[in-house]
């Protein structure tokens, strides 16, 4: 693979190819400005010898003596540098006066070239400037003009000094600016070489975040909370991990074990049908265990599709109801159940909401001792649904109650494995409330009972119609 040139390289020469654009257009404006200049100022001159000639002429033809007006047009040329040039014609195309220079070659006569123009004779440069007089009716033509070749030469010198001190001045700066981009990008190295020290095993190291306030400052900064953010997943994924398996690892060591003394020695069909329901009662809690790991696992890669349609809470909560009451009425468990008489509408999945529901009413049941009493509560308020579960049984305490959403996680009093599972039904209830748009809250004192809340968004809000 073809290694490509460092951002560096690449800033240094998108930085010359804009220098170079720069110069060129810079130098190219300023010899058009100089030879402006030079054309501006060389025609103010002509314009004041162009001012006496019509005095000249004007103050001689009003005589009709045009030796006179050879006589001090010789006069004002011999005062005149000789680069000085002045041709008068009559509008018959006679040569009035014509300076001594141009008597060989000439220049153009009126109307070849413009009022003000650059032209060349012989290889010369000449600046030329027409115009017309009429006096006494009669039309005179006057081209005054000068030789401009030292101009050009200073121009030729200036465009020479361009050529020469414009590809250094390129040269300085690409090279400036390629030690201002390695300066500015060595920052982004030293970040590099922090970010390729941190691997699985290191991930608390964070890079050095400067104090600069800038683009690099902000990079830092989220660098460091990717690596926090990964940091967590890799941690909760390893927990996952960690906490799986010694799940799996008990049900399949007891059954395991089980077997292994069934094969020991011949048993009665007494003792064999008694095992095989012990390894029945393993297996369907093994299952279990493994479809809520399963459910989690979708979840987390967001693989689980919810298949939101329009349900009624009071449906759903009879439905969890009918599969409760019986497991209630063994306990000697009181259900008490506050339904609405009109339909209550969310979207969602009507298979996981009835999940949530049946994970929060279990727990309330199983958690409750005998004599005790779980009630069910359903309000609707401002586009918002709230159905909370309480119970009076052996709450939660303090210090368990932060973590009682956390995967695999059991109260050391209440949450033993032969009454409460895996730890797993809260995570996945809180995940099927969040994934409708709502949440799971709990209140609970140890030794007072506990209340769980789920509140749900309430998709029709027009009056309701009860049920009859």
């Amino acid at each position: 693979m073809r290694r490509s040139l460092s951002i560096g390289v690449r800033l240094t020469a998108w930085y010359a190819v804009c220098m170079t654009g720069a110069l060129c257009a810079l130098s190219f404006l300023a010899f058009l400005g100089m030879r402006n200049s030079i054309h501006s100022t060389v025609d103010e001159q002509l314009q004041d010898r162009m001012n006496s000639v019509r005095t000249a002429i004007d103050n001689a033809m009003q005589r009709g003596d045009t030796e006179v007006l050879r006589h001090e047009l010789d006069e004002d040329s011999e005062l005149r540098p000789q680069s000085d040039l002045l041709q008068v014609w009559d509008d018959q195309g006679n040569v009035i006066y014509q300076s001594a220079p141009l008597q060989n070659n000439g220049l153009p006569r009126p109307g070849i070239v413009s009022q003000s123009e650059t032209i060349r004779i012989s290889g010369t440069p000449i600046r030329i400037l027409q115009s017309s007089l009429e006096v006494n009716k009669r039309l005179y033509h006057v081209q005054v003009a000068t030789r401009i070749e030292v101009f050009y030469e200073a121009l030729g010198r200036f465009l020479q000094h361009l050529l020469v001190f414009a590809p250094l001045a390129l040269l300085i700066a690409s090279a400036v600016g390629y030690w201002i981009s390695r300066r500015a990008l060595a920052p982004v190295d030293h970040i590099t070489l922090a970010a390729q020290q941190i691997s699985a095993h290191n991930l608390s190291a964070r890079l050095a975040v400067p104090g600069s306030g800038d683009e690099l400052q902000r990079l830092t900064e989220t660098l460091n909370q990717m690596l926090e953010r990964i940091e967590e997943t890799l941690e909760r994924i390893t927990r996952f991990s960690a906490d799986a398996s010694h799940e799996l690892r008990t049900p399949i060591t007891v059954m395991r074990t089980r077997v292994e003394l069934a094969l020991r020695r011949p048993r009665t069909a007494a003792e064999n049908s008694q095992t095989f329901e012990q390894l029945h009662t393993e297996l369907i809690r093994t299952s279990e265990l493994l479809d809520n790991l399963m459910l989690l696992a979708r979840a987390d890669s967001d693989a689980e599709q919810l298949r939101l349609v329009p349900a009624d809470i009071e449906q759903v909560l009879t439905d969890v109801l009918a599969q409760v009451s019986p497991i209630a009425e063994e306990k000697l468990v009181a259900l008490h159940a506050e339904l609405p008489q009109y339909p209550v509408w969310v979207a969602g999945d009507r298979q996981l909401l009835q999940r949530l529901f049946l994970i929060l009413v279990d727990n309330a049941v199983k958690y409750t001792p005998a004599s005790g009493k779980v009630s069910i509560a359903v309000g609707a308020e401002d586009g918002v649904i709230t159905v909370s579960v309480t119970d009076t049984g052996i709450g939660i305490s303090g210090e368990d109650l932060p973590h009682i959403f956390n995967r695999f996680y059991r109260a050391d009093k209440a949450r033993s494995r032969e009454m409460g599972g895996a730890g797993l039904g809260l995570s996945i209830g809180q995940w099927i409330a969040t994934a409708h748009g709502g949440s799971v809250h709990v209140d609970s004192a140890y030794g007072k009972g506990s209340t769980f809340k789920v509140t749900l968004p309430n998709i029709r809000n027009e009056p309701a119609i009860a049920r009859y």
